[in-house]
């Protein structure tokens, strides 16, 4: 059976938390480097982070600046900072009040395709909604969880991806809004979709719901969705 290391780090700054991602990412690259070139029979292992941030945008490495659309001074009377990142996707909001996932997998334990991988996420991520009593499903032309989106007019996206895969080691990953404040959203082409809204579980209920819930919820279906205890 495979396994994860779990850690809940509660509300921390982004760059620490990308510090502490990048570093367990690199030490099982190179453990991975180690085995294949048969100086040592390293196995690696794999781990989930959950956390929240303080305000914080991020751009993916395609992304275009000009979905920020504040200035930096700006930035600074809103409380927020901004980060250009190594993950794949556009500009993405993250603070209180939103459930942010970190898993840190080799999934040469799991499967080699990163779509699948983003597939199961999207699914453990339905599943947990459902839990809720909001139905979330798929937008094809998009990656993440979306509420209605076969109506044109008005899918709202509840939950962010987006993720860096080398060597089938993966970091960085999803982002759900439980209580968020949505108007952080305003300043920014949320993913660069320009026609598309932002949404929560607060605001699709008008009910708070307990993020330490959610995360019980969302941990659960992780492991049942891509079939690992946790450690």
């Amino acid at each position: 059976m495979r396994s994860v290391h779990f850690k809940d780090l509660g509300q921390i700054d982004f760059k620490d938390a990308w510090d502490l991602q990048t570093s367990i990412f690199q030490t099982t690259i190179d453990q991975k480097k180690i085995k294949r070139e048969g100086r040592q029979d390293v196995e690696t292992s794999n781990h989930l982070i959950f956390c929240e941030h303080p305000h914080v945008y991020t751009l993916g490495n395609s992304g275009d600046i000009g979905n920020m659309l504040i200035s930096e001074s700006y930035l600074e009377q809103a409380g927020a900072s901004f980060y250009k990142i190594n993950r794949g996707g556009d500009i993405t909001y993250h603070g209180p009040g939103q459930l942010v996932c970190y898993p840190i997998f080799d999934l040469d334990h799991f499967f080699t395709d990163i779509h699948k991988y983003l597939r199961f996420l999207e699914e453990s991520v339905i599943l947990t909604l459902k839990e809720f009593g909001i139905t979330g499903d798929r937008l094809a032309e998009h990656t993440g969880v979306w509420i209605n989106p076969e109506d044109t007019m008005n899918a709202r996206k509840i939950c962010a991806m987006g993720v860096k895969c080398s060597r089938w080691v993966t970091m960085h990953g999803l982002a759900l809004n439980v209580f968020s404040d949505l108007s952080y959203f305003g300043n920014i082409v949320p993913c660069g979709i320009q026609d598309k809204k932002v949404t929560s579980m607060h605001l699709e209920t008008d009910i708070e719901f307990s993020l330490s819930d959610v995360k019980d919820r969302l941990k659960i279906n992780l492991a049942n969705v891509f079939d690992f205890n946790y450690v």
